[in-house]
């Protein structure tokens, strides 16, 4: 958003009057032996004087001027509305199993898709059997789905819900909330095509159980998703996807919040859906 510029304040100062000079005849000596009078000015004495008042009035006139006296910029000079506007296209607003869907078929359709698929698979609802097998029927290309299903189900076992703490649907114990959530911090295309790309996800996660008792608190990661797209004639689905670690900034001095601020961040704050 951009303001147009205002000018304003005084005009130029104006310089009244008119100067007039009389030339007085020198008068017959009363004396003819006494001193004679002084004659009148030569005209270069005149003009030495009246090229002084000019300059002087010049000066004045200058010094009167005001920096903010309307320059009458046209009006083309102005800085266009869309000069600040964000670049990319908008967000889908489409849903297929409660999942942005509708991604365009180019190469910011194909980021957009990678982003949003990133949101779901590096969330909360992946600890439930139920809503697991929901995000990857929505996000996963039909010759890929029941091998990336599978997949799934084996690294959310029963086994690791356990380790976490977690009941076998996913659910953290009384008085504590489970926090796994992924933010994109950016996407790259590796390749594309009209009917495939491979993009990458930089991520932040936050992943952990708030509460005095918990044995896992909540910390934070930062990772690359790797995923394999492929287009299936009206958006982009999953084909295969990878994860490892970094790049990781520096941590920054600030102090750590509490178990309930956390618990209560991840509650009250709700999640975007993300556009290239």
């Amino acid at each position: 958003m951009s303001n147009d510029d205002q000018y304003g304040g005084a005009g130029h100062g104006a310089v009244g009057g008119t100067g007039q000079t009389r030339t007085r005849l020198p008068e017959a000596p009363a004396d003819p032996y006494g001193p004679a009078r002084r004659t009148a000015r030569t005209s270069r004495s005149l003009v030495t004087v009246v090229g002084v008042v000019v300059l002087l009035i010049a000066a004045i006139a200058f010094a009167n001027q005001s920096p903010d006296t309307p320059d009458d910029r046209p009006a083309d000079d102005a800085p266009a509305a869309t000069s600040t506007t964000a670049t990319g296209t908008d967000p889908v607003t489409g849903k297929q199993g409660g999942l942005p869907s509708g991604f365009a078929q180019d190469q910011q359709g194909a980021q957009s898709a990678a982003a949003n698929f990133a949101v779901a698979l590096g969330s909360d609802a992946m600890f439930n059997p139920a809503r697991r097998h929901s995000i990857v029927d929505a996000i996963a290309e039909d010759g890929s789905r029941t091998r990336l299903q599978a997949a799934f189900d084996a690294d959310y076992s029963a086994g690791l819900l356990a380790q976490i703490g977690l009941t076998k649907d996913g659910l953290a114990p009384t008085g504590s909330t489970f926090v796994n959530r992924t933010v994109p911090a950016g996407t790259k295309v590796k390749t594309f095509s009209a009917g495939s790309a491979s993009v990458d996800v930089w991520c932040i996660g936050m992943f952990g159980l708030t509460g005095d008792k918990s044995t896992r608190p909540v910390t934070s990661s930062w990772f690359t998703l790797s995923m394999t797209l492929k287009w299936n004639g009206s958006d982009w689905k999953v084909v295969e996807t990878s994860q490892k670690d970094g790049p990781t900034p520096v941590t920054g001095d600030v102090p750590v919040s509490t178990s309930d601020e956390i618990g209560s961040a991840v509650t009250e704050f709700g999640g975007f859906t993300y556009a290239r």
